[in-house]
């Protein structure tokens, strides 16, 4: 999908609340993320020289303030508790880290990068850009969102450069959508006027960024884990018929 045709989109939070539930299309991603043994820690890198080389599979990236819930919502994406290491302290992740979905050789890679932020470091946003800009395999860049937080003035610079990568590649190698994360921590009311301030702040400042996905990886059943596996799926170029495992050229 090009840049272009991402600036259409439903504003209303009962839209996103719909969206978040809906089960019609969760079939594919069923399928992908059906055997959560599978999933598997692949390598770290934590220079430009160390990424590894991973024969083609496509590629999503997670990136976020630290400590905004990138590896609990990742552990309930993949099915499992602790495969990636979840902890209060911000800046626990340090490098890039590939994690292979589906057993050997696999559907895709997911890569969890470094918080941004407070605590970020230098290296890790030249890290980060270099993967965004030169990674071949990278299909989908997502943002994650403390929905009590809000989208803060780094939020809008991250989002502002994102979106100036998506569009200078013609939303042809990869697109960007947000992920709203922790829903489960303000009550009704505070939570849609939230999305709504969100929603605004995040379409003005990224025109190309999908409509976010409102997620919870601590309510059961968890909100919103369905539709982001749909989402890493789609990206991917997985489809019903295209769920068997990746075989390298």
């Amino acid at each position: 999908m090009s840049c272009s045709l991402l600036r259409s989109r439903t504003t209303t939070t009962s839209h996103l609340y719909t969206s978040s539930r809906r089960a019609s299309s969760k079939a594919p991603a069923s399928k992908v993320f059906a055997n959560a043994k599978s999933a598997e820690f692949l390598a770290a890198a934590a220079t430009q020289q160390s990424i590894p080389n991973l024969h083609g599979l496509p590629e999503v990236i997670v990136t976020g303030r630290a400590n905004v819930g990138k590896s609990t919502l990742l552990n309930a994406v993949l099915g499992r508790r602790n495969l990636l290491h979840t902890s209060k302290t911000a800046g626990r992740t340090q490098t890039l880290n590939f994690y292979r979905v589906g057993p050997p050789p696999g559907h895709l890679v997911l890569v969890d990068a470094p918080g941004y932020g407070a605590r970020g470091r230098r290296e890790w946003g030249e890290l980060f850009n270099y993967y965004v800009q030169n990674r071949k395999e990278l299909r989908r860049v997502f943002i994650l969102f403390n929905a009590k937080h809000g989208v803060n003035e780094v939020d809008r610079m991250m989002l502002s450069l994102l979106d100036e990568q998506c569009q200078a590649s013609g939303g042809v190698n990869w697109t960007l959508q947000a992920i709203i994360t922790k829903t489960d921590g303000l009550r009704t009311g505070e939570l849609v006027k939230a999305i709504k301030n969100m929603q605004k702040d995040i379409y003005e400042t990224a025109p190309t960024c999908l409509p976010p996905i409102l997620t919870s990886a601590h309510e059961h059943p968890h909100l919103g884990i369905e539709d982001v596996r749909q989402s890493i799926t789609e990206a991917c170029g997985l489809s019903k018929t295209e769920t068997k495992l990746y075989r390298p050229p």
